[in-house]
């Protein structure tokens, strides 16, 4: 019976099982991940889009290529947010068609063509210009925002 309660103990991740041999076994309690990590919890779930519009996540792998450079996200000329290396916003809009863009000495459009409670995902990346690194927005999908999600911290969005 000692055998079982020092394995509990030890599966319980307390210190020293020996001290705690006669001590009586509480149930084990679920222990919450540490602050510091934001996995995509941080994203708002489906759920949370509100009613007759659709949800675009914009991310940015981290990174040191192309770190001085911003990932500005315009929409209509008006700046949605920007996306510093491992970051991610999300920008809810209106169905229909959506133009956003990025630029630096060129610029790059995404066009999107937005369902009511659906979610888009786009990808920043940032390439070699001739004098300065080019933003490029292209699409992505839930698994290559998940592949780096437990990495991405969010930032602010221009209110919507």
């Amino acid at each position: 019976m000692k055998s079982h309660v020092i394995l509990a103990l030890v599966a319980l991740g307390c210190a020293t099982a020996a001290a705690a041999q006669d001590a009586p076994v509480a149930p084990a309690v679920p222990v919450a991940p540490a602050a510091s990590v934001e996995p995509a919890a941080a994203v708002p779930a489906a759920s949370d889009i509100p009613a007759g519009k659709g949800k675009i996540i914009f991310f940015r792998k981290g990174g040191l290529m192309g770190a001085a450079i911003s990932c500005a996200v315009h929409e209509k000329g008006e700046k949605l947010t920007s996306l510093p290396p491992g970051k991610f916003a999300v920008v809810y809009a209106e169905p229909g068609i959506h133009e956003y863009s990025v630029k630096s000495e060129a610029t790059d459009t995404l066009r999107l063509e937005i369902e009511p409670g659906e979610t888009y995902y786009a990808k920043c990346n940032i390439q070699m210009g001739i004098m300065a690194g080019r933003p490029n927005l292209s699409p992505s999908d839930k698994a290559g925002f998940d592949a780096m999600s437990a990495k991405l911290k969010p930032v602010e969005v221009k209110a919507q």
